[in-house]
C-alpha cells in the first residue's frame, strides 16, 4: 500500500503542513563542497593533464591524450544514419517543433530618435561559445540535447561545445544522434565537476564557454554554482515536480500516471494533486494502488510518492489557484473543464498544460517548449529556458550635440549631489558657453 499524505486545505495547520511538504534542501553538504573545490582548483591550474586524471578515477576512461576525449563530427553523423530510423524520425519531429517554438523568441535590435537627435536603443548579440552538460551512461537524455542546444542555435550562438561522461567508455548512440541534429559543433567525452571546470576555466584542448547549461547530479550542480561569475549558468535545479489541478471529471488513472510520470525521475521528486472533490481523490488513490504494481520504476515512484507526494482537497478551483501560486510548481497540469478561465490568476508556474488531453509528458519530449523548468519554487521568480537566455543586450546611446545641453546639465546637478566633481565636469564639458 503506497503511504501518500492527504491533505485538507481547511485543516488548521495546512499551511504549516504545505511548508514541510514543500521543503528540500538543495545546499550540497561540506563534503561535496570539498570535493568539488579542489576539482575545479586542479583543473583551473593543471588543466588537461586533472581533466583526464579525473576521468580515468571517475569514469574508469582512461586514455593518453585530451584529444582522444572528443567525438569527431563524423561519427556523430555516422550515428545518425546508423541508430533505428524510428528513432531518428522521432527526434527530429521534436527538434522541428522545438526550433519552430523557439523561433518565435528571437529578439531583434531596436532604436528610436528623440526630435534632438539623441539615439537611444537596444543591440541584441548572441553569446560566442555555450557548454552544454549531459548526463551519460545509462542515465542519458537526448531530449536534453535538444531542448538545450536548439535555443542556443536559434538565438544564434557560434559554437556549442557539449561534454557528456561516458563511463566505461559506454556512449549513448540517441544523444549523439541528437546532438548531430540539434547542431552540435563539438562533443567531449568528459563528465562530473571536472567537465563544468573545464567549460569555464578552459584547457589546453577544452575551450572556454560563455555560459554552461544543462543539468546534472549533485557535483555537477554544486561545480555549476561555485563557477558562476566566471561564467554564467541557466540555473540550479532541483528535483522535478508535478502539481496536477483536476476538478474530478478526468479519469482518474489518467491522474495518478501523471503523477507517476515524474515521481519515477527519483526519490526527491515531488507529485501533488489538488482538488476540490474528495471522492475524486479516493478515485486517484485507488487509481494509484493498481497501476503502481505495473510500473517497472515502482520502487522509486513509491519512495517519492510517499516521501514527497500528496493529494490535497481544496474548497473549490479558486482555492486550488491559490495553491498553485504558493506551490509555484515546475510543471502544472489542469485537468479541467475550462483551464483557460483560471490561467490569468496564475502568477506562478514554470510550465502550463492545459486541458485533460495535455500530459506533461508531451512537454518533456516534442510538444516545443522548453523542457527545462524552474524548480523548488523559483518560478515565482524564473523562467524556462530559451533563446533569451543565449543572447545579452546592450544599451545604445548616441547624444545629439543638442541633446547634450538638457541631459548635461541635468547629469551635472545629479552628479554634483552625490559629490561626484569628475562626473559633473564631463556632462559640462559639452555644454555651449
Amino acid at each position: 500500500m503506497v503511504n501518500i499524505r492527504r491533505l485538507d486545505a481547511a485543516q488548521p495547520d495546512f499551511r504549516a503542513q504545505l511548508d514541510a511538504l514543500l521543503a528540500w534542501e538543495s545546499v550540497s553538504d561540506d563534503k561535496v563542497n570539498d570535493i568539488v573545490r579542489e576539482i575545479l582548483h586542479n583543473v583551473r591550474t593543471r588543466g588537461d593533464a586533472a581533466v583526464l586524471e579525473y576521468t580515468a578515477r571517475f569514469d574508469q576512461l582512461d586514455v593518453q591524450s585530451a584529444e582522444q576525449l572528443e567525438i569527431p563530427q563524423e561519427r556523430l553523423q555516422m550515428t545518425l544514419r546508423t541508430i533505428d530510423p524510428k528513432l531518428r524520425e522521432a527526434l527530429e519531429f521534436a527538434a522541428d517543433r522545438i526550433k519552430a517554438y523557439h523561433e518565435h523568441q528571437v529578439e531583434k535590435s531596436w532604436n528610436y530618435e528623440e526630435e534632438d537627435g539623441t539615439i537611444l536603443g537596444q543591440k541584441i548579440t548572441p553569446l560566442d561559445r555555450v557548454g552544454l552538460y549531459v548526463p551519460g551512461g545509462k542515465a542519458a537524455y537526448p531530449s536534453s540535447v535538444l531542448m538545450n542546444a536548439i535555443p542556443a542555435k536559434v538565438a544564434g550562438v557560434e559554437e556549442l561545445i557539449m561534454v557528456v561522461p561516458t563511463p566505461h567508455g559506454e556512449v549513448n548512440d540517441m544523444v549523439l544522434a541528437a546532438a548531430a541534429i540539434a547542431g552540435v559543433d563539438r562533443v567531449f567525452t568528459i563528465g562530473g565537476a571536472q567537465a563544468v571546470a573545464a567549460l569555464a576555466y578552459g584547457t589546453e584542448t577544452i575551450p572556454q564557454v560563455d555560459k554552461i547549461v544543462g543539468p546534472g547530479n549533485i557535483f555537477v550542480a554544486t561545480a555549476k554554482r561555485y563557477v558562476y561569475g566566471t561564467v554564467g549558468i541557466d540555473m540550479i535545479a532541483g528535483p522535478s515536480e508535478i502539481l496536477v489541478v483536476c476538478d474530478g471529471k478526468t479519469n482518474p488513472d489518467w491522474i495518478a500516471m501523471d503523477l507517476f510520470s515524474q515521481a519515477e525521475h527519483d526519490e526527491d521528486a515531488q507529485a501533488i494533486l489538488v482538488t476540490p472533490d474528495v471522492a475524486f481523490a479516493d478515485q486517484v488513490a485507488a487509481s494509484i494502488e493498481k497501476l503502481l504494481p505495473t510500473m517497472p520504476r515502482r520502487d522509486i515512484i513509491q519512495k517519492a510518492l510517499e516521501a514527497r507526494g500528496a493529494l490535497i482537497t481544496v474548497r473549490d478551483l479558486d482555492e486550488a489557484v491559490e495553491m498553485i501560486n504558493i506551490i509555484a510548481p515546475e510543471h502544472l497540469e489542469l485537468s479541467v473543464e475550462a483551464p483557460e478561465v483560471l490561467l490569468p490568476d496564475i502568477r506562478h508556474a514554470g510550465a502550463i498544460f492545459m486541458g485533460r488531453y495535455t500530459s506533461e509528458a508531451l512537454g518533456d519530449y516534442c510538444a516545443g517548449p522548453n523542457h527545462v523548468l524552474p524548480t523548488s519554487r523559483t518560478a515565482r521568480f524564473s523562467s524556462p529556458l530559451g533563446v533569451y537566455d543565449f543572447v545579452k543586450r546592450s544599451s545604445i546611446i548616441m547624444v545629439s550635440e543638442e541633446g547634450a545641453q538638457t541631459l548635461g546639465e541635468v547629469a551635472a546637478i545629479l552628479a554634483d549631489g552625490e559629490g561626484l566633481p569628475a562626473h559633473a565636469q564631463s556632462a559640462r564639458y559639452r555644454l555651449k558657453d
